[in-house]
């Protein structure tokens, strides 16, 4: 992830060594701590909040199968941060060049899956409001918000288009003038900034400011049995407070890289190890989010432990049954 090659060939100011030496044994623990403890815990989190979810289909709910979409996106980010930090250590590894295929699938890849989580999140907020609100409108029934699921990672994918823009725009001859003018990658960082941050944090703030507003107000519709599990607030401001903490300093570190590279002036080594040592720490921030959010998942939902039982059981019995179960069954019948 950091190499203080370039550094020393480059200065003799020993104090900027020891600097960049010292940035080096810090991302180097980070980078172990991560891939021995969160790795592990993300992977089996993510797969066992889709896994317990996709088996109990006739109850899930709708916070659930934005969860679910959250994990699957968990799930991406989670299998991408070992080759991240394995990798861009090195840079004489050949998949880390910035013209190579992998290296832009890795880079597309990351980009559609913060923009599925940050929009799930979001649409979470608004949703959760009209159920509030209307809970017996069915607007955001769970059959809405897969269809609404589906749009949002078809949404990631085409913001995602500008990046798959700057590599073939890369591979094919300079001479082509709209080729040249798509070589920009300053205007696709900021464009990932509005669409990947902007727009949500506006969107969640006003969701968050309808949810206080409607919680204020007692209505006849606060003993409609149809009303969401209380439980489902605490998960949401959990979430909301969790991912934008988490995604926050990578969006800020990315556009200040953006707003660096505009002014065309080349910073001091200093400020080069600073903003370089901030770039990755942002994306370690980022990439925790990957498990962090099923854990909340795990610990706040209510409904989550028995769901896994019922899947724990299934696994065990089969399709059988228990014998137990099937006793009970008999006695029914009889």
């Amino acid at each position: 992830m950091w190499s203080c090659e370039a550094l020393i060939n480059s200065t003799e100011n020993s104090e900027d060594q020891h600097l960049c030496h010292d940035f080096d044994l810090v991302l180097s623990i980070f980078s172990l701590l991560y891939l021995i403890i969160c790795f592990p815990i993300g992977l089996c989190y993510n797969g066992l909040l889709v896994l317990v979810n996709l088996y109990n289909k006739a109850t899930m709910t709708m916070p659930d199968v934005y969860f679910v979409n959250i994990a699957v996106a968990g799930l991406i980010i989670n299998t991408l941060a070992p080759m991240y930090l394995l990798g861009l250590a090195n840079t004489k590894w050949a998949i880390w060049n910035s013209n190579n295929e992998v290296y832009i699938t890795f880079l597309i890849l990351f980009n559609v899956s913060s923009l599925v989580t940050m929009y799930s999140t979001t649409l979470l907020s608004l949703d959760y409001y009209i159920e509030r609100a209307l809970p017996r409108t069915y607007m955001s029934s769970v059959y809405n918000t897969k269809h609404v699921c589906g749009f949002i990672w078809g949404g990631a994918m085409l913001t995602s288009f500008s990046s798959l823009l700057f590599y073939v725009c890369n591979h094919v001859s300079t001479k082509i003038i709209e080729c040249s003018k798509m070589q920009n990658q300053e205007a696709a960082d900021a464009i990932m900034v509005f669409i990947g941050y902007v727009v949500p944090a506006i969107a969640v703030l006003y969701a968050l400011t309808l949810i206080l507003r409607i919680r204020k107000e007692a209505t006849p519709l606060d003993q409609d049995t149809g009303r969401l599990d209380p439980s489902v607030h605490r998960l949401l401001i959990a979430t909301v407070c969790t991912q934008f903490t988490l995604w926050t300093p990578y969006y800020i570190i990315l556009l200040v890289s953006t707003f660096t590279n505009l002014r065309g002036r080349i910073p001091d080594v200093n400020s080069i190890q600073i903003l370089h040592f901030a770039t990755i720490l942002s994306k370690f921030l980022a990439f925790s989010s990957s498990f962090v959010m099923p854990l909340l998942y795990r610990y706040i939902n209510k409904n989550f432990p028995n769901k896994l039982r019922r899947l724990l059981k299934k696994i065990h019995c089969g399709n059988q049954g228990c014998s137990h179960e099937r006793t009970v069954v008999q006695q029914v019948m009889t």
